[in-house]
């Protein structure tokens, strides 16, 4: 019997789970290769055989999305999978249009048939867009759960650039094992403040097998998601975070608007830097789609310590990375704290920017006069510490989640913004926590 063929599309991420979950040992399927868009040099690799099972002994080629069309055509491929997230509706149908029309089918793969069943609790925290503030709602959620006595491990939604067979299973619970795996600056940013306050954080890339792991050693499971994508675990408690500043987009991305119908929480984050207009129209676009979501109030207060340095100073503000790049921001915490605090001058990075750095701003242009922590790798990682060194400024503000200065040789006085979620009146977190907690 001949076998149908597909490509999976995906970012290293979802496009592997949807294959470990829906195709693997399907001998009806053969998957001839995934397409990569959205992060660096993840293409000219392999999934490699060791997890892509018996079926794929060389295992499965990974290449530029740019190849698509000719692949459809050279390989006879009858099947497009569409597995990566926080694009527009718009660009989603686009694609699905290109795809029929070189004569294949398109494909969303279901929401409940790649979500992993836990034999533990499971919350989920995700978000409609990349920027909203689901990372600081995790904490909060993890840190409330701690409170009750519960043992909490969080896992996180993939980010695997490295070797991806070392990276099958991997656990931290420290920051040496940071270095140990080989974390981006990427993977940092997100384990980070998991491990500092207390919480296990596992990853990887076979999500059935870190579930499990994971489950001998916790109370509750906190899915961590990322880049606006849906859990890939089956959730008894879904809490997805909004962001007023880009009011709309709740119903305009994919798969935002799939998280945003299949909350039990909605969190509004940053009411207190968002206008009036924008908060409201959340509120509204809430309560059509979803009107028996909890909605919970909320912001994101920022703390400096040493914030009376940037007054009347020239600023550098490095920012995160994939907020700024696909998360369409024009802005984040260290922009916010250098015009909380009075500085002179933000200082336009793009003029010092070097190799990929420097290529990053040419794909997204937005981004403006900030500079994106990137680092999937030790060049831009190279790059980065670069560019920062060759820039004159009298102060570095820093609103990455992580101390960057803990990653590279940043040789001008800096200071670091950090931020944490505050609920504003009731229902809040603990509320939404306590039928689930019963």
């Amino acid at each position: 019997m001949s076998r149908k063929r597909i490509i999976i599309m995906g970012a290293a991420g979802r496009d592997f789970h949807n294959f470990n979950t829906l195709y693997r040992d399907d001998e009806t399927v053969e998957v001839v290769a995934f397409t990569a868009a959205q992060i660096p040099d993840i293409e000219g690799r392999r999934y490699p055989s060791e997890l892509a099972g018996k079926l794929y002994p060389n295992g499965i080629p990974i290449l530029d999305e740019s190849e698509l069309e000719d692949l459809i055509t050279r390989e006879k491929v009858e099947e497009i999978v569409f597995s990566y997230s926080d694009v527009s509706n718009q660009y989603v149908m686009e694609k699905a249009q290109l795809i029929n029309a070189l004569g294949a089918h398109f494909t969303l793969a279901g929401s409940f048939p790649t979500m992993v069943k836990s034999s533990k609790p499971v919350i989920s925290i995700c978000a409609v867009r990349t920027g909203c503030g689901k990372s600081q709602t995790t904490r909060r959620v993890a840190s409330l759960l701690l409170e009750a006595g519960k043992k909490v491990v969080a896992i996180r939604h993939p980010m695997p650039y490295g070797d991806l067979v070392k990276q099958k299973v991997q656990r931290f619970e420290t920051l040496e094992d940071l270095g140990e795996h080989e974390c981006t600056i990427e993977e940092m940013e997100e384990y980070e403040p998991h491990i500092t306050s207390g919480v296990i954080v596992y990853a990887g890339v076979d999500y059935e097998a870190i579930l499990r792991a994971a489950e001998n050693e916790a109370d509750v499971i906190l899915w961590d998601g990322g880049n606006n994508d849906i859990p890939f675990y089956r959730p008894d408690l879904s809490i997805v975070v909004a962001d007023p500043h880009r009011a709309g987009h709740e119903l305009t991305y994919f798969p935002g608007l799939t998280n945003l119908l299949m909350a039990d929480v909605v969190v509004i984050n940053k009411i207190d830097t968002a206008d009036a207009a924008g908060v409201n129209e959340v509120r509204k676009n809430i309560a059509a789609m979803n009107p028996r979501a909890m909605v919970i109030d909320a912001a994101s207060p920022l703390f400096v310590n040493g914030g009376e340095k940037i007054k009347g100073k020239k600023v550098l503000c490095i920012e995160d990375g994939p907020t700024l790049t696909h998360g369409g921001m024009k802005y984040g915490a260290a922009v916010m704290a250098a015009m909380k605090y009075q500085a002179a001058e933000i200082i336009d990075p793009r003029p010092y920017a070097t190799g990929k750095l420097a290529r990053t701003f040419e794909r997204y242009p937005g981004i403006g006069h900030l500079l994106p922590a990137m680092g999937y790798g030790e060049e831009q990682v190279r790059d980065l510490e670069a560019t920062v060194s060759k820039i004159e400024c009298d102060l570095v503000v820093i609103g990455t989640p992580i101390d960057l200065g803990r990653i590279i040789k940043i040789p001008q006085p800096s200071v670091r913004v950090m931020y944490e979620l505050s609920e504003i009146g009731r229902p809040d977190l603990k509320d939404a926590l306590g039928e689930f907690l019963k």
